[in-house]
């Protein structure tokens, strides 16, 4: 072998080893990113430059399915490598001609050969997976619990810690943790009940029509609550009317037991049956009304009057639009049997969750309300009209938009421009992306007359922040924007 073929030789071994091995990590990585969903990972396909540089807000989980993965990746990778270094050691010319084709056309087709595995490892999974959800659905049926399913937009995680943190001090309360609101997440938390629980709460996720209807098979709720309907994941569904029959699917499965619904948000208020659903909204619930609401960085409070009967409750939650997810805990926990003291001192302990309107106080004095787990347009208009009311404080808005807003975006954006204008907000920080300069257009147009200031990601951003701000500053961080969209 002469001196040149050794050269080419080491050279795509260091090639295939050190770029697509951090490829194919990458690759893995967004396949569980994207929830191994094969539609929205060869979108993200699409859309990226560099497949050796993805991981910028978060990191790959070492599950089996990612394992197999990239041990399938890395064999292929070692296959392909040895068959370009073989072809260029080679005299034939046939061979020359294969070398050329593995390493020019790698690259494009190993983020596709990839599902191939990926199909054999879910063709293993389902009926694994069918089971489980078949001995978890058996064993809750035999269950005694009250079963609260909770289906919406937006809001869901909320809704079910201030259940939990509310009936808890009356009855021993489960529900999953985080965001296990898939069939295989519940199923795995059903197994895991003690069987002496009074009441169940379900977090129900919905991604594709016909989800909830799933979810609600398993479970069998005896109480439902749709939180709102707005136009998150509008790009999986494309229109807001099939997102609305997807959540609606949960009413379909109550059979006339009780369904409370967020007459806040207009979409949920239109599509429920008014004869039939229980609403709740900053107003009241059922019978009860609100009065005296009162919000501030502090928290929240109201008194709940139906007639004489009176009800005083005070929350860590902040804003406005925490008021009639309170409420209807409230009227759920009545209903379950607890007394009025026990859900006022069950209230007074509810408090922002993780990542939703968190509130951090550092050293300097600056606080900062992480909302970054909150993306859906309702929410960021709850939290512009409760920026809005705050007064001797210098307000920064950081955001890099939405995702999965669909064919909508653009209105959505510009709208959230609109109302940080209105709102007069000091300070608006547009991390760069394919929606934020719709966020300026519509400051721009409604005449904002605070700052704009650019970053080109959102690290740099939050490692800037500290040397941009000073004491009283209150600072938002809303949403996050997860590495598989542009």
């Amino acid at each position: 072998m002469n001196i040149s073929s050794l050269r080419i030789a080491a050279f795509l071994k260091t090639y295939f080893s050190r770029f697509h091995y951090k490829s194919i990590h990458n690759m893995v990585y967004m396949l569980q990113a994207s929830e191994y969903h094969v539609a929205d990972y060869v979108a993200w396909l699409g859309r990226v430059k560099n497949f050796g540089h993805v991981e910028n807000r978060k990191h790959l989980t070492m599950s089996w399915k990612a394992l197999a993965l990239l041990i399938c990746g890395w064999a292929l990778t070692s296959t392909a490598a040895f068959l370009a270094v073989e072809g260029f050691r080679s005299h034939d010319i046939v061979a020359h001609v294969v070398a050329f084709v593995v390493v020019f056309g790698f690259p494009v087709a190993l983020p596709r050969i990839l599902l191939l595995p990926l199909l054999v490892l879910e063709a293993i999974q389902l009926p694994v997976e069918h089971y489980m959800i078949m001995r978890a659905t058996k064993k809750l049926r035999a269950l005694r619990g009250i079963k609260i399913a909770i289906a919406g937009s937006f809001g869901k995680t909320s809704m079910r810690e201030i259940l939990r943190t509310v009936l808890s001090e009356g009855k021993k309360v489960a529900a999953p943790g985080g965001s296990e609101n898939t069939p295989i997440a519940i199923a795995r938390f059903i197994q895991k009940l003690r069987g002496d629980e009074d009441v169940l709460i379900f977090e129900m996720g919905e991604y594709y029509p016909g989800d909830i209807a799933k979810l609600s098979k398993i479970v069998k709720p005896d109480i439902g609550i749709i939180t709102g309907i707005n136009e998150a994941h509008l790009s999986r569904f494309i229109t807001l009317e099939k997102v609305s029959d997807t959540i609606f699917e949960l009413a379909d499965s109550l059979h006339n037991k009780p369904l409370y619904v967020n007459a806040d948000n207009k979409v949920a208020f239109e599509k429920a049956h008014a004869d039939t659903a229980l609403f709740f909204s900053h107003e009241g619930v059922g019978e009860w009304r609100i009065v005296a609401p009162e919000t501030s960085l502090e928290g929240t409070s109201f008194m709940l009057e139906k007639g004489s009967d009176t009800c005083s409750l005070q929350s860590k939650l902040l804003g406005l639009h925490q008021i009639g997810p309170l409420a209807a805990a409230v009227h759920i926990a009545l209903s379950l049997g607890l007394s009025k003291k026990q859900i006022e001192t069950g209230a007074a302990k509810t408090k922002p969750f993780a990542h939703r309107m968190e509130r951090r106080d550092d050293a300097s004095g600056v606080i900062t309300l992480d909302d970054s787990y909150n993306g859906n347009p309702d929410g960021v208009t709850a939290v512009i009209d409760f920026l809005a009311n705050i007064e001797n404080h210098r307000r920064w808005y950081v955001t890099p938009g939405l995702v999965e807003m669909g064919n909508r975006s653009e209105v959505v954006h510009k709208e959230i421009g609109r109302q940080l204008a209105m709102a007069n907000i000091e300070k608006v920080v547009l991390i760069k992306n394919s929606v934020t300069p719709w966020i300026e257009d519509g400051l721009r147009l409604n005449q904002f007359r605070g700052e704009i200031l650019w970053f080109t990601n959102a690290l740099k951003c939050y490692a800037a922040l500290p040397a941009m701000t000073v004491y009283g500053d209150v600072v938002l961080l809303q949403n996050d924007w997860p590495d598989q969209y542009a």
